[in-house]
């Protein structure tokens, strides 16, 4: 591990354009938060299980849960879902290691994989928090997927050499990916953004193969031009001065108005358990709203849990703090998933990682009617 990855710990002070953010989005959630804690249940297709407004569900039809362990910090809410699943009837709740999760981590991007999608889709998990971009590539490839809710909007930051000032200057330059397999989230990601400013990924770009400490030392060394970067290793990214960050997906549009992780279910497990569902993705969402109420008691349960290692560094409470605070813990509650579906199911049909439309994909891989009853149910609490 490069001695300049090694974690700093303080309490990083945020710009006026970070902690406004923060703030807003603090806020935002704020007013409502207490009630998904109170609110009453409610959820037939192995659909939501009551009538609208009812406010007790039936029992789950399994207490066995099984979700994604994946030792990336956007994954909070799915960690921190432990402390709600028991009262929602579940006795025995399973975190399964995803391949390269605890060897990479979210490295200095995200772990070369799919955040747990493959796993799911496989039946070996039953949630996990996937990344919209390679999800959109697994549904096209009729991977039995179901897309629940989403998260967090996109939690990237986009580092690059000075030679890159906006995407458009991507063209012509060297990208660092894990891999360019259609199911990698950094590639599809990449993908993504180089669709929406026009820039053909398979002729006008050169994509190298790296880790994220080989992506962080070679940006330094000025041999690549841009490396796509997760919270907390942003923060080592600016306490370093390496590189210059060109977009914030927390902040900058339209990027900032689509989630980045979606609750991702197994379509067998969705199907043949809708209380069991709905209960899950309850306690989830509890524990995404305890991220904006609660950022110390959440920050403080992942590091005292060990939840907070990636890539051989282990980040320390501060970091962690800083991280879960620059999570837009609130957008579940603001933001359409669907929307979030079609944008990026049109920049990778664009792109030519899909061949699927964006109904067809929307029809094919979601189901809204969770969440929905999820947010009247607070409506009428």
């Amino acid at each position: 591990m490069d001695s300049h990855l090694r974690p700093v710990r303080q309490s990083q002070t945020l710009s006026r354009r970070e902690f406004l953010g923060v703030a807003v989005s603090a806020g935002a959630v704020g007013a409502g938060v207490v009630l998904l804690g109170a609110c009453g249940s409610g959820g037939s297709k192995g659909s939501p299980t009551s009538t609208p407004g009812a406010v007790v569900d039936p029992p789950p039809e399994t207490t066995t849960i099984r979700l994604a362990k994946t030792g990336a910090m956007c994954a909070a809410p799915i960690d921190l879902a432990a402390l709600f699943l028991p009262e929602e009837g579940f006795t025995d709740v399973q975190y399964v290691q995803v391949d390269g999760a605890q060897q990479t981590g979210c490295s200095c991007q995200v772990a070369s994989g799919d955040h747990g999608a493959g796993h799911t889709a496989a039946g070996e998990i039953d949630f996990s928090p996937s990344l919209m971009s390679s999800l959109t590539t697994a549904a096209d490839a009729g991977q039995p997927l179901v897309v629940l809710a989403g998260i967090y909007p996109t939690c990237y930051d986009l580092f690059a050499s000075d030679r890159v000032q906006t995407l458009h200057d991507l063209k012509g330059k060297r990208i660092s990916v894990p891999s360019t397999d259609a199911n990698d989230p950094i590639y599809t990601f990449m993908a993504t953004l180089l669709a929406y400013v026009g820039i053909d990924l398979e002729h006008e770009v050169e994509f190298v193969k790296l880790s994220g400490t080989d992506g962080f030392n070679q940006l330094r060394a000025g041999t690549i031009d841009t490396v796509l970067v997760l919270e907390p290793f942003s923060t080592l990214f600016r306490n370093t001065n390496t590189g210059h960050v060109i977009l914030n997906g927390m902040l900058d549009a339209p990027w900032s108005q689509y989630f980045c992780c979606m609750v991702t279910g197994n379509r067998d497990f969705v199907e043949k358990h809708p209380a069991a569902t709905k209960r899950a993705l309850r306690a989830i969402l509890k524990a995404t709203d305890l991220c904006a109420r609660e950022p110390e008691r959440a920050a403080r349960y992942l590091v005292d849990n060990g939840l907070t290692t990636a890539e051989g560094v282990t980040f320390d409470y501060d970091n962690t703090l800083h991280a879960v605070m620059h999570l837009s813990s609130g957008a579940w509650r603001e933001f359409n998933p669907e929307d979030t579906v079609r944008f990026h199911a049109l920049r990778l049909k664009e792109a030519g990682l899909v061949k699927s439309t964006p109904d067809e994909l929307v029809a094919r891989a979601t189901d809204w009617r969770y969440l929905n009853e999820i947010k009247r149910e607070l409506a009428v609490a």
